[in-house]
């Protein structure tokens, strides 16, 4: 069993990039207009706009680019944002609860839009996606979460009963599916080194293997010390997510690095995978603790979910991957015991509202929290802030310069096994 992301192989490219030593920081002793911390979607994103405007720009990445979620997910476009319809509509209102759940149809459109404008080949399809309810009760809830997506959203969504659902999923496990055709699909590695070319092309500079250890306000600017010189910038944007560190205190305050983990089966046959997933749907059920599974395009069954509320390592990742095999038979016995390929884990970041950010904190920009819905938001935010940084007036719902932290909180989260007990508490009476 590999245990590194199965699209890694799909890209030797970027696969052979995380083995490799790393590269130079071009023209070192040169003033950079923006330095971008980050290399993954916002970070590229932001860098192809800024360059393609005329800015000098640097991103430094402390690994390989599109080393941390950018390549570990699970490849799934999503309309709406973590919360759903009705827990925005309980925080937010009617009318702001709109106005989110458009920013997040927005963010879709302009990735499609992007991947056409730069012919990214990244298997992008939209294929719709399923949600599963986990319970009867959940069902109920999606039979109410259709009503107000029609009411406020204008968004249509269908429901299929359990007696039907096996034309959606090879599955007896679930209750009853809701059914969004808007959703996508796509080879997460693939976009993310297309991205990457994308913004070389622009003109952007990218140091991969170079961290940014101390950044610093200087008069003119910023100064940015990594492990092979110090940088001067006019700007900084941190495009880091799960993956901040001491680099960015502010941001650590704020952003909740959660392990999200992975694993692919071998091949399928034809015949086990028109079982399992016959439309070839990206799919969730409803629990806290949910699993999320697809099928790429060489008939793997992509299987993942929060196995683990800990920060991914060797270890944990051999657990996770323990628990979400014994998970997958329990949704498809008639694939117990086939062989797994792949194991891997990454960070999502989570905020405490559950909203994606971006903005501007003691002066310097950020982008991030996508709460694992960040393919899309990620490219969008990245590009958004990119745009302000540029001096555009960019009025955006997700903007937030006030952004505040989380209380008794700096970086090192103390309260996830209790968030997990919580969680698992919650699917048991729910």
């Amino acid at each position: 069993m590999r245990e590194y992301p199965y699209w890694l192989d799909t890209v030797p490219a970027l696969r052979d990039s995380v083995r490799s030593a790393q590269s130079p920081i071009p023209n070192p002793e040169s003033r950079y207009d923006v330095v971008i911390v980050g290399g993954g979607y916002t970070g590229l994103a932001a860098a192809r706009h800024l360059a393609r405007v005329g800015a000098t720009v640097l991103i430094l990445e402390r690994e390989s680019i599109g080393w941390g979620a950018s390549s570990r997910n699970g490849g799934q476009l999503l309309t709406g944002l973590k919360l759903d319809a009705a827990a925005l509509v309980r925080r937010c209102g009617e009318r702001m609860a709109r106005r989110l759940f458009d920013a997040a149809g927005d963010a879709n459109a302009r990735l499609e839009a992007l991947i056409a404008e730069d012919s990214i080949d990244c298997e992008f399809e939209r294929v719709g996606h399923v949600q599963a309810a986990a319970k009867p009760s959940h069902f109920d809830d999606f039979r109410r979460d259709q009503a107000l997506l029609a009411r406020v959203f204008e968004h249509r969504v269908e429901l299929v009963s359990r007696a039907d659902q096996r034309s959606e999923i090879g599955s007896g496990a679930y209750h009853g599916l809701l059914v969004d055709e808007r959703s996508a699909a796509l080879n997460p590695a693939k976009y993310v080194h297309g991205l990457a070319a994308a913004a070389r092309r622009a003109g952007a500079c990218i140091a991969a293997g170079v961290a940014a250890v101390r950044v610093d306000r200087a008069p003119d600017g910023w100064t940015i010390a990594t492990g092979t010189g110090t940088i001067a910038a006019r700007d900084v944007l941190f495009a880091t997510n799960g993956y901040v560190d001491g680099a960015s205190p502010a941001l650590r305050r704020r952003f909740v690095p959660i392990g999200s983990f992975i694993i692919a089966t071998a091949p399928l046959t034809e015949r086990q995978a028109a079982s399992v997933l016959p439309r070839r749907r990206v799919a969730f059920d409803s629990k806290h603790f949910l699993h999320y599974f697809r099928l790429s395009d060489d008939r793997r069954l992509l299987f993942g979910g929060r196995a683990q509320f800990s920060t991914p390592d060797a270890e944990t990742t051999r657990q996770a991957g323990g628990i979400l095999r014994r998970d997958l038979a329990g949704v498809f016995p008639e694939l117990e015991g086939i062989a797994i390929d792949y194991a891997w884990g990454g960070n999502v970041a989570f905020t405490r509202d559950q909203l994606p950010h971006a903005g501007r904190l003691d002066g310097a920009y950020y982008a991030g929290g996508y709460c694992g819905h960040g393919i899309a938001m990620a490219t969008c935010l990245g590009e958004l802030i990119a745009r302000r940084i540029a001096g555009e007036p960019i009025d955006h719902v997700l903007f937030d310069d006030r952004f505040p932290p989380i209380p008794l909180y700096s970086g090192r989260p103390w309260f996830l096994p209790m968030v997990g007990m919580w969680y698992r508490f919650l699917d048991a009476i729910r």
